[in-house]
């Protein structure tokens, strides 16, 4: 069998059932193409990858046990062609543009993933995966050790680079009806968390959304957000006033009447980031 004809055995890992179908559904359309195993956690993608031996891999960067970067450090110079899914914009496309074969951000149109798997035959093809692998886990270990402050090299004449300005949310991907829409940020008005859920709070409509609080703090933008509550993000511009009852018991009421707890140890801070005055 030539190349052009070679079937291209892929494993889908995403912990979101509608992505792993909307992958499935547009490999279907494609000849030469096996889908060889799915998995819906980090952990199930490092065994799913190790023992099938793919050619491609579609890759959620955000996955329960493991991310997807932590997956491809774990797989390390046996990584595949691997083409990245993230529903964050911007949430390190530099790196996966210069260390993957290609990335999707969710919701990708029929058009964008025909590119990327275009993209990931071609390097298939030139033989480039263990280059652009070897790539990818080097640029990790280094961000690895930018994250735990590591001094420079000694020796080094250069002095170190001033870091990058982080590139924080503007797009939320959620799954309504059975299909993917896309939230704006600055329309979020505060986010609750509900279960395994985080409910988004858009005027009078909620969008539920597989993630973390914890997550979701860290990407959003610190001058906009704060997260008032384990379980409450707050956009500031939408409080409207600072409660505190004589129990002391902490509160927030937002511009459209919602009320929202404040835990104690969050109440000075956000005094101080909405400008009250001691």
């Amino acid at each position: 069998m030539d190349d052009e004809t070679k079937v291209l055995r892929v494993v889908i890992a995403d912990d979101e059932l509608l992505a792993r179908q909307r992958i499935a559904d547009l490999l279907a359309k494609e000849e030469h193409v096996e889908i060889v195993a799915e998995a819906t956690n980090g952990t199930e993608a490092v065994e799913k990858i190790r023992a099938s031996k793919p050619d491609l891999v579609f890759l959620d960067v955000q996955m329960p046990a493991l991310s997807g970067l932590e997956v491809a450090e774990a797989i390390g110079e046996e990584l595949p062609a691997t083409i990245f899914v993230t529903a964050f914009d911007k949430f390190a496309l530099k790196a996966f543009d210069i260390a993957a074969v290609d990335y999707l951000v969710k919701p990708f149109d029929d058009e964008r993933f025909e590119q990327a798997l275009r993209r990931a035959r071609k390097s298939i093809e030139l033989q480039e995966v263990q280059k652009m692998t070897r790539r990818l886990l080097s640029l990790l270990q280094a961000n690895e050790s930018t994250v735990a402050g590591l001094p420079p090299q000694q020796g080094s004449a250069e002095p170190a680079p001033a870091p990058a300005k982080r590139d924080y949310l503007e797009r939320i991907s959620v799954e309504t009806r059975g299909q993917l829409r896309v939230v704006p940020v600055d329309r979020v008005d505060y986010i609750t968390a509900s279960g395994p859920y985080a409910e988004l709070h858009v005027g009078d409509r909620t969008f539920a959304i597989r993630e973390r609080m914890a997550t979701l703090e860290e990407r959003l933008d610190p001058d906009i957000f704060f997260r008032i509550h384990r379980s409450a993000i707050v956009r500031l511009d939408r409080i409207d006033t600072l409660l505190r009852a004589s129990g002391g018991d902490y509160a927030v009421r937002l511009k459209d009447g919602t009320e929202l707890s404040v835990s104690r140890n969050r109440w000075v801070e956000l005094e101080q980031r909405i400008g009250v005055e001691k």
